[in-house]
């Protein structure tokens, strides 16, 4: 008798099919998890972007808003320890002597 070669699935042919099958999982729940992570740091590191120029921006306000408090004080302070002949203002309350 001559001996037929097997129709269908073999064991040999399902076995592989799994591994294989197994393996596109895998790599499709690795792509998936890889996507997933660099999607979130993406929108953090867009967070942090957004506030960093917002500090930035806050941060030249105030030193624009400390140079003219400083020019302020330096134009009252002469202002208010002169009078209008060029001599020194006593503070009020003290007698002038």
């Amino acid at each position: 008798m001559k001996r037929r070669p097997p129709r269908g699935i073999t064991g040999g042919t399902l076995s592989i099919a799994l591994i294989a099958m197994t393996i596109v999982v895998i790599l499709a729940l690795v792509k998936v998890y890889l996507s997933n992570r660099i999607y979130r740091e993406s929108r953090t590191i867009n967070k942090l972007t957004t506030e960093v120029a917002a500090l930035k921006e806050e941060h030249s306000i105030l030193q624009l808003h400390v140079e003219r408090l400083k020019y302020k004080v330096k134009i009252a302070d002469t202002l208010f320890n002169l009078d209008d002949n060029g001599n020194e203002e006593t503070p009020p309350g003290e007698s002038a002597q």
